[in-house]
């Protein structure tokens, strides 16, 4: 059963993303939003790990918050606006926001 993960905290100052990566399925995907997509600076050990997940794990960022951060957008990561984020989370079985 697929299931979309939405993290908004930073990788820098909190544990769930590390959580959330070892719970990750195959067919699962990844929503960064708010400060999580601070794991999208270059050269940084979370992008590195997100970018070593295998093709069958989707990665999303929030684009409004890669925007307001400064940050571009990885080859490995899609950007969506808020019709796309509620039209994403109609696409998998199960939604776990990482509060």
């Amino acid at each position: 059963m697929a299931t979309l993960h939405i993290l908004s905290h930073s990788p820098f100052t909190d544990s769930r993303l590390t959580s959330c990566l070892q719970l990750l399925g195959a067919q699962d995907a990844v929503l960064l939003t708010g400060e999580a997509v601070y794991a999208l600076q270059p050269g940084s050990t979370p992008l590195n790990t997100l970018s070593a997940l295998p093709d069958s794990v989707a990665l999303f960022a929030l684009d409004e918050d890669l925007q307001a951060r400064g940050l571009g957008t990885p080859a490995r990561v899609t950007a969506l606006d808020y019709v796309a984020f509620v039209e994403l989370c109609t696409r998998f079985n199960r939604v776990n926001s990482w509060l």
